[in-house]
């Protein structure tokens, strides 16, 4: 299937290199994307190829024929730069607001678009799965997490999914989030066909790690399945194209063992006091009786020393002493070296 085209159309060049190089970073849509700082360029792509996707700014939209311009576009949006200008019968966006909400309107006015889902996805990418689990609460799982995705990040692309009933990431990142896990899982359920679209609007990066904001209520966590989150994680893998997706899990999770079961490396945190060896010991037991060796065997035990400096902020979490440690287990069980 050839590749849809995406173009972006502005004379002022300063801005248009911008929009561009924030949709290559944080699109991630299945399309080609073209930037034209001159409308003659513009007009000799269209005599050759349809555009599926048109963002062109308002003075050199005056520059073009309205009619052949809508011939050869399946979706136009102008880039206004007076909203009282504002015609109805032009999808306009406002040139100047953030590039993450021109994002999301590209997003919303382009679901008609035909052939963009994730079923007609023709190869099918291998992603590993790296499930954090411990029955060892305050153990550093989630900074180990970052800490492992951030590194991996930097070589592979990788993902971080937190399952956590009350992660406070929003508040630690200093982020309001206007989605989360809920509506990637809500696109998987009800309209799979525009999940492929809407995901990249939904994705946050830290440190070249990207991540999916937090189920904000944990209520809603009980009311999808383990199969549901297993499927939704392999299609999150298929749709960015992911090496590595980093899961870190909680007890809250309805299928927590099914997850478990499909990750090809299991971390493992355990404590040094009685509490925390109580609890390994009747979480090993359950996986014995419930016949789960298998999650047992890709388990990797990690007792970490005492830390003294933690990065206290999450972009920094490749530095310091845990980093350190987290870089030696990634080195032999993860490159084998």
């Amino acid at each position: 299937m050839k590749q849809k085209i995406m173009a972006i159309c502005d004379t002022e060049e300063a801005y248009a290199f911008r929009l561009a190089e924030y949709l290559l970073e944080k699109g991630r849509l299945p399309f080609a994307l073209h930037l034209f700082t001159e409308v003659e360029q513009l007009r000799c792509l269209m005599e050759q190829e349809e555009i599926a996707i048109l963002l062109i700014a308002e003075n050199a939209f005056k520059r073009m024929k309205e009619e052949y311009v809508r011939k050869k576009v399946l979706q136009l949006f102008v880039l206004q730069e007076n909203e009282a200008q504002e015609r109805e019968d032009l999808c306009c966006i406002s040139k100047y607001q953030s590039p993450d909400l021109i994002l999301q309107r590209v997003f919303e006015a382009a679901e008609g678009l035909s052939d963009w889902g994730l079923g007609n996805a023709t190869v099918t990418w291998e992603t590993k799965m790296i499930g954090m689990y411990s029955p060892v609460k305050r153990c550093l799982q989630t900074s180990f997490a970052l800490t492992l995705g951030q590194m991996l990040a930097k070589k592979h692309k990788t993902i971080y999914l937190n399952f956590e009933y009350y992660s406070g990431l929003g508040q630690l990142l200093r982020r309001d989030f206007s989605a989360d896990m809920m509506d990637v899982m809500y696109y998987f359920q009800c309209a799979k066909e525009k999940l492929a679209m809407r995901l990249p609007s939904i994705l946050q990066n830290i440190n070249g790690l990207d991540y999916i904001p937090p189920i904000q209520s944990p209520l809603s966590l009980g009311e999808v399945h383990g199969g549901q989150w297993v499927k939704l994680c392999r299609d999150i893998g298929q749709i960015g194209q992911y090496e590595y997706i980093i899961l870190d899990l909680d007890d809250g999770i309805n299928g927590l063992f099914e997850l478990l079961g499909q990750c090809y490396k299991i971390y493992t945190i355990t404590g040094k006091d009685s509490f925390a060896a109580a609890k390994m010991n009747q979480y090993e037991q359950v996986l014995r009786l419930n016949q789960l060796e298998e999650i047992a065997e890709k388990t990797v035990k990690c007792s970490f020393p005492i830390f003294h400096n933690l990065p206290e902020n999450l972009e920094m979490m490749t530095h310091g002493e845990l980093a350190e440690y987290v870089r030696s287990i990634a080195e032999e069980d993860i490159y084998g070296r």
